[in-house]
């Protein structure tokens, strides 16, 4: 197991009540064996569903922190991005992943901007076009369907698609940069299944995997699919059964809390991270 361990950068934002981003992300990583940092790009007084927030923007931290770390000689072998509280934020983190290149660097980017077929608040089509020169480093994305469509242009507002159209939408994602794609919340128009749909890099494959929809919301379960298929990478786990151990992680962790009264604060992950080691 040691062997398997990696020091995994994670930058995203944290909040002070609620498990998502750095909350959710960092118990799962560390459970999974990885040696695990964070950069917040914002402190967020707790998860937006509560519809009353306030969030510190931490750009300058993030400059001094990386500046320090750079005369200390940090080296990551991944670093996964998330919420980004600035478009100066976009720059700093570009910057940052040309200084770590190496041979085996993981990045990976969760384009964190909507869901549901729009925006999130406080999210600008200016934060849409930063988003597309952060994920051109990347070598694996996971945004929702909603993410990808604005990333791309493509059937805008849409919540299901042909398979065909899914391709495109995965297709216009690469021509963007990144290597791999996993977009995390699919519906094939024809069938009515719900799917991830993605491609492999690697074996030069498109893919959808079905997944079982559970009709609740928990905020924070992107974060933990994130956690899960890069810890599963880092274990060298080929692409596809990465993508489909994310998928199953978050579905039995939904149905295990679907019975949860409090759903804003997200799913208390440390109750089930026993299922990591499976």
């Amino acid at each position: 197991m040691a062997a398997q361990s990696k020091n995994i950068l994670i930058i995203n934002d944290m909040p002070g009540y609620g498990k998502v981003a750095l909350a959710a992300m960092l118990p799962v990583l560390s459970t999974m064996g990885h040696s695990v940092y964070n950069l917040p790009t914002a402190l967020v007084s707790n998860t937006l569903d509560y519809g009353r927030f306030t969030i510190l923007d931490t750009t300058d931290y993030m400059e001094k922190a990386i500046a320090v770390w750079r005369e200390l000689g940090f080296q990551f072998d991944c670093i996964t991005t998330g919420f980004l509280a600035s478009a100066a934020q976009v720059g700093i983190i570009r910057d940052f992943i040309s200084s770590q290149k190496k041979e085996g660097l993981l990045v990976m980017t969760d384009p964190i901007m909507g869901d549901e077929g729009k925006l999130y608040n406080g999210v600008s089509r200016e934060t849409v076009d930063n988003m597309r020169r952060l994920i051109g480093v990347a070598d694996v994305i996971v945004p929702n369907l909603t993410e990808a469509e604005f990333l791309t242009g493509l059937y805008q507002g849409r919540k299901a698609l042909s398979r065909e159209e899914a391709r495109e939408v995965v297709d216009g994602l690469r021509s963007l940069g990144p290597r791999s794609v996993v977009v995390t919340s699919g519906q094939d128009r024809d069938t009515g299944r719900h799917e991830v749909w993605g491609y492999d890099h690697r074996t030069g494959e498109h893919f959808a995997l079905p997944y079982r929809l559970i009709q609740v919301h928990f905020p924070g379960t992107g974060d933990i699919f994130s956690a899960v298929l890069a810890g599963a990478l880092l274990r060298g786990e080929p692409f596809q059964g990465a993508v489909k151990r994310a998928m199953d992680v978050v579905e039995r962790l939904i149905f295990l809390e679907q019975d949860e009264v409090e759903k804003n604060k997200g799913i208390r992950i440390e109750r089930f991270l026993d299922l990591l080691r499976e």
